[in-house]
């Protein structure tokens, strides 16, 4: 198993965030939580990628259970005001700073160049287009946004990735086409993402586990914003 959690429990300032949760999910490919934005659904995909401890119960990462050593091998990737970008920035600028931020301190890093851009984007992006150096990222569309932040996380792939709310993609087109490009994604890796959203069984996902907690009746009964074109997703799983 890739993650394994018993009981984790979460409280800010404000008192409970969420928990207890039990979540057992396997290696490889990509696994979908089904859960609505809030405080709740971000603080469970930092807990799962080491970037916060649980303040109850346990959680394994691939062996890995304090929060330091599961952040070694987990990527966190399109999570609202940890990595997001200012708008007038060039797709140029974020490719520089990533390669300087992976290099050894004494290596001169100048600008990046086409090959540093297909070398980062090409293994996210697959047969789409890549966005050019010069674009700015407030020109990209959301598919190609999240896309760039993705592979900027992923710029030195970790066992497990860990991607943000999918949902923030709203053309029901490019929200398919982003869970091809994680279900791609998982072939060489272990991916977890989340949605309020059903999804359709034919993208191959690994696992589709729904959070109750964080689910409202709406969304349990098939009122969501983006609808799968085909199929009936039922949860392979529960929390």
């Amino acid at each position: 198993m890739a993650v394994v959690a018993r009981g984790i429990t979460q409280k800010g300032p404000w008192g409970h965030v969420y928990g207890p949760l039990d979540l057992d999910i396997a290696a490889g490919g990509l696994t979908i939580l089904r859960a609505e934005s809030g405080a709740g659904r971000t603080a469970l995909q930092m807990t799962l990628a080491g970037r916060m401890k649980a303040h109850a119960g346990t959680i394994d990462v691939f062996g890995r259970t304090r929060p330091r050593a599961i952040f070694d091998v987990a990527s966190l990737a399109g999570i609202t005001a940890l990595d997001d970008v200012y708008a007038a920035v060039r797709v140029v600028d974020l490719l520089t700073e990533k390669i300087r931020w992976d290099a050894s301190w004494y290596r001169l890093i100048g600008k990046a160049t086409r090959d540093d851009l297909e070398r980062i984007c090409l293994p996210v992006f697959g047969d789409l287009p890549l966005p050019e150096l010069g674009d700015y990222v407030e020109e990209l569309s959301e598919l190609d946004g999240l896309l760039l932040r993705v592979a900027l996380a992923n710029t030195r792939p970790k066992p497990l990735l860990v991607v943000g709310n999918v949902d923030q993609v709203s053309s029901e087109l490019d929200h398919r086409t982003l869970l091809e490009r994680l279900v791609a994604l998982g072939r060489q890796q272990t991916v977890v993402t989340t949605t309020v959203n059903h999804v359709d069984p034919e993208l191959g996902c690994r696992a589709v586990i729904d959070v109750p907690s964080m689910l409202s009746s709406r969304a349990q009964t098939g009122e969501y914003i983006h609808r799968a074109p085909t199929g009936d997703a039922q949860a392979q799983g529960e929390i």
